[in-house]
């Protein structure tokens, strides 16, 4: 009797399998037995002693992991790294240099993948390749190249970044995304993971980002809707694509590269002063997030160049665009909210911001969560941004040991929309930080809640001016329509047997008469004060007419 053969490819794909899972389930086991046994015991400070231990290991166990399988672990751990604001520094120190370790693939295999979707040689599609990576990622790796002279004429340039996918990486893709599908099942049955997030939603959400970036055709998409976000900013550039080298599974690119964001030797060596290129940096990802709602959802030192000129400018150059991002409405406009009440010092306002971006269940009880924010607003608000740095980090610690008690006690959730835009905001800090030590993220966003407020203030005074109108519109027809009414009473079109309605509808005329001029005073009052810090002039008119409709509905008589 014989035995089938199992092909290698499934083979390794099983082994792959298996190596993810039982990874993540002796994790889960450890963190089980100290998080959850152990303080049910009464051990609890065997817990608390040996977290740090426990997260470094946890730590160096998947880094090791990840560079030997490569795939979508190092697209895992990067997240991870990049996750300061809630991941334990023993974590994320750990994970922070994955990026620069994986391993570059054989040439030859690169060539093969890139001539059968190229459907020529190489050396008839490009005039040169350097068979030398010029980086190495987890999903592809690019090479530099020249465009042959017909196809540069075409394009209306020479040198070439050429993007080649991994061979094979749709099958890793999906062995990987099965094992993390399983993993997220098991800790949809933790309630205290359930409660907060919804693990299988979040995996399918990084399956959709990361099968748009093995799609290179999507990915040369997004880089020109990029550049005509920004075609008129001078700040910012992205390269040109080479459509006619370009598939689902090679990318041709117009080489821009630089000097990276984050080589500062280099920076002033070119007379460009790192700590100016920081807040310019933020500031662009800002507009990113608030203005445009297209974002770049990667921005690692390695994918931005600073382009410098011979006059000393310089421009901020963006690449790679596999990983993009776009804010939902309903998520920029809690975004807006979140900065107005951060810079207003208004805790309910920054808790009805986070219900809105869905960070929060409708039910939960935020009393606390209020109270904890104006404690905290009470203390640091009448400080500028930069008097914060000044503050004693004790303090800081404090606060966020009380903060981390109340967070604990409500559901939280994170939607899984939220992914990319806390990854660019997380990388986008660490990135300015690099560049500038002094740095603070808070004055780069301190001008766009001003900036905010104000749009809201006006928003608001167009709103209710229109709202006016319209119901000054409507009260304003009443009147005829009263009139009309007691037109058709008195030719006898409609009989009343007492003189008692004649006169309360005379009195409910005036009455609505009244009303409207007060309606317009309101509107014309409200709408100039809103005005009156960026446009005086017609403010001042507005204030001024509104004189009018008062005068009418404190005097008019009743008829």
């Amino acid at each position: 009797m014989s035995t089938a053969r199992v092909p290698s490819g499934a083979r390794d794909s099983r082994a792959r399998y298996r190596r993810i899972v039982r990874f993540a389930a002796r994790q889960l086991a450890i963190e089980w037995w100290h998080e959850i046994l152990l303080p049910k015991v009464g051990l609890g400070r065997i817990t608390k002693r040996t977290r740090a231990r426990r997260m470094t290991r946890f730590a160096r166990g998947f880094r090791e992991m990840a560079i030997g399988l490569g795939g979508l672990m190092i697209k895992v751990g990067q997240f991870m790294s990049s996750r300061l604001d809630v991941l334990p520094p023993e974590l994320t120190k750990e994970l922070e240099g994955l990026q620069d370790e994986v391993p570059a693939e054989s040439f030859d295999d690169i060539r093969a993948l890139a001539e059968s979707e190229l459907g020529m040689p190489l050396e008839r599609a490009y005039a040169w390749i350097d068979d030398a990576p010029l980086a190495a990622a987890s999903l592809g790796q690019a090479h530099r190249a020249r465009l042959t002279p017909a196809d540069a004429a075409d394009a209306g340039f020479t040198d070439v970044v050429v993007k080649i996918q991994r061979p094979g990486i749709d099958r890793i893709v999906d062995t990987d995304l099965r094992a993390l599908r399983k993993v997220a099942g098991w800790l949809n049955r933790v309630r205290a993971v359930s409660e907060r997030v919804d693990a299988p939603a979040l995996v399918d959400a990084f399956a959709e980002v990361c099968r748009d970036e093995i799609d290179y055709l999507h990915e040369a998409s997004g880089c020109e809707r990029f550049a005509e976000e920004f075609a008129d900013d001078d700040r910012v550039g992205a390269p040109e694509v080479g459509w006619e080298r370009t598939t689902r599974r090679v990318l041709t690119l117009q080489d821009v590269t630089a000097i990276k964001i984050s080589d500062v030797d280099s920076l002033r060596e070119a007379g460009v002063d790192p700590a100016e290129v920081s807040p310019v940096f933020a500031a662009v990802m800002l507009d990113q997030l608030f203005s445009n709602g297209y974002f770049h959802a990667d921005p690692h030192p390695g994918n931005i160049f600073v382009v410098p000129d011979a006059d000393g400018s310089w421009q901020l150059m963006f690449v790679d665009f596999g990983m993009m991002g776009e804010v939902p409405p309903s998520t920029r406009r809690g975004l807006r909210q979140l900065v107005i009440a951060m810079a207003a010092r208004d805790g309910a306002g920054l808790v009805q911001a986070a219900r809105e971006i869905g960070v929060l269940l409708p039910t939960a009880d935020t009393s606390e969560l209020e109270r904890a924010l104006t404690k905290l607003f009470d203390r640091f608000g009448g400080m500028a941004f930069a008097e914060l740095r000044d503050v004693d980090p004790r303090e800081y610690r404090d606060f966020a040991a009380e903060f981390g008690d109340v967070v604990r006690t409500l559901p939280i959730q994170l939607p899984e929309h939220l992914l990319l835009v806390i990854r660019a905001a997380s990388l986008t800090s660490g990135v300015a930080t690099a560049l500038d030590a002094e740095f603070n993220i808070w004055e780069s966003v301190e001008p766009y809640a001003e900036r905010l407020i104000r749009d809201e203030s006006a928003g608001f005074a167009r709103d209710l001016l229109t709202d006016g109108v319209e119901n000054a519109r409507l009260l304003w027809r009443m009147p005829k329509r009263v009139d009309a009414l007691i037109s058709r009473i008195e030719n006898g079109d409609i009989a009343v047997s007492t003189p008692q309605v004649e006169r309360r509808l005379s009195r409910l005329e005036s009455a609505l008469r009244r009303t409207v001029s007060a309606v317009l005073f309101a509107g014309l009052l409200v709408g100039g004060a809103a005005l009156y810090g960026t446009e005086p002039t017609p403010a001042v008119v507005l204030m001024s007419a509104s004189s009018l409709p008062l005068l009418h509905a404190l005097f008019a008589r009743r008829r």
